[in-house]
């Protein structure tokens, strides 16, 4: 059990990236006051949290409404995190990770970005749902209560990081989210492999 929820921790603290939100909220919500931004990091963790939350207590239905297989989808699912972890590792974002910082200053949101880009896709992103599938998927109540309270943890502390994210930003520079993003991405390249051979050795065996 304690390395369910040390996997579970580590691979969603990894695929939603608290601190490497930091610098693209700071750099969506420029020009906007302390309270502004305060009330778009609490209003876009909670929409990011309920949208992983409705996945986490419904994934099984909705695979078995879709007939997709628990094992297809931890392989689907793996792969898609392999992909994660490469573009965290070579920095070569294909669709899966959040956005450069200069290409979020790029684009001007003159709507609420509460619920995009900040909910979806940069907290509860393909990568995040994929990960909430792959453990709550088959598992017992008991086990999904569990995993719940570990993202919940894990939303905690990026809400966290959106609330410092100036000072974050400062703390970290490029440099150093550049060496921890690589580092990590690494980790997420083991976990998503392990996925992969699960899938394939439940299915073979089943």
């Amino acid at each position: 059990m304690s390395e369910f929820l040390f996997n579970a921790f580590i691979t969603l603290l990894v695929v939603v990236d608290p601190p490497g939100l930091a610098p693209v909220f700071a750099a969506l919500t420029r020009g906007y006051g302390p309270k502004r931004r305060r009330e778009a990091a609490v209003k876009g963790t909670l929409i990011g949290a309920g949208i992983l939350l409705i996945f986490a207590l419904v994934g099984d239905a909705l695979l078995g409404a879709l007939g997709i297989s628990l094992d297809a989808f931890r392989i689907a699912g793996g792969v898609l995190l392999f992909i994660l972890a490469l573009d965290m590792v070579f920095a070569s974002p294909r669709g899966l990770h959040a956005r450069s910082v200069q290409q979020q200053e790029e684009d001007e949101y003159a709507t609420d970005i509460t619920v995009f880009p900040l909910s979806i896709p940069l907290i509860a992103g393909p990568g995040a749902i994929a990960t909430v599938l792959l453990f709550t998927g088959g598992a017992a109540p008991a086990r999904t209560a569990l995993f719940i309270g570990v993202l919940a943890a894990v939303l905690a502390l990026t809400l966290v990081s959106l609330l410092l994210a100036p000072l974050i930003t400062r703390l970290l520079g490029e440099t150093g989210a550049n060496v921890l993003s690589r580092v990590l991405g690494v980790v997420v390249a083991a976990l998503a492999v392990q996925f992969i051979l699960d899938g394939i050795r439940s299915g073979l065996l089943g």
